[in-house]
């Protein structure tokens, strides 16, 4: 069955192959398992097909028996009440009967075998069904992540993150350059704030000089 072939795909194969592959991975795996399930329908229907035909042979069987049985009863009644004529035609019935069912039972034989390489199927089918569902989660979540990994490789390189830092270093390069001219500008304020406070206080000694010097003027001193 191609199914089966399917069912080994989807069980073994790498999910990055799956990406590869598939246009969108996620509904192959969904679109895969609706394909399993169908045909594990698919399967069961002509299962139960083929035990309905396995028990309509079994039944033609054992009526045939049951009717070769019979003659030969009859056959046997016939020669004990010292009639051959009529167990020889009793016989001649069940001879047909035993040639039908020579035929019957090679076809009950054949459709008992191929009802049970359709159990068989059916089981195994079942079963990587049953795997492939329990594995469903997994297989999307890693391919999900597998198509996240590539979405982040394409949009962050090493390219764009050195490009990045090289900004960075050039931004703490200008910003180091105007912190050392603001220092400079408050060291040259500094300076030119220290000269104007010596002529200040120059200006006022001088000025209290003059003020004791016109005290002693006064006073005659």
């Amino acid at each position: 069955m191609a199914i089966f072939d399917r069912i080994s795909d989807i069980l073994k194969a790498n999910v990055n192959d799956m990406i590869d592959k598939a246009e969108d991975p996620v509904k192959m795996v969904k679109q895969l398992i609706i394909e399993m399930e169908q045909q594990v329908d698919e399967a069961t229907q002509a299962l139960g097909q083929a035990m309905g035909s396995q028990k309509v042979a079994a039944k033609e069987l054992a009526d045939a028996e049951a009717k070769a049985a019979d003659w030969n009863d009859k056959a046997k009644l016939a020669l004990k009440n010292g009639n051959e004529e009529l167990a020889r035609k009793a016989l001649d019935v069940k001879v047909s009967l035993d040639g039908q069912i020579v035929q019957l039972r090679a076809s009950y034989d054949n459709i008992t075998e191929q009802v049970d390489k359709l159990k068989e199927q059916t089981q195994t089918l079942r079963v990587k069904l049953d795997e492939a569902r329990a594995r469903q989660n997994v297989l999307t979540a890693r391919a999900k992540m597998a198509e996240a990994s590539q979405s982040a490789a394409k949009s962050i390189n090493a390219t764009s993150i050195d490009s990045a830092f090289a900004k960075l270093d050039r931004l703490e390069a200008k910003i180091v350059e105007q912190e050392s001219v603001a220092e400079a500008f408050a060291e040259i304020n500094s300076g030119e704030t220290d000269v104007a406070n010596e002529f200040a206080e120059m200006s006022r000694n001088n000025a209290v000089d003059d003020e004791l010097a016109r005290l002693k003027s006064e006073l005659g001193i």
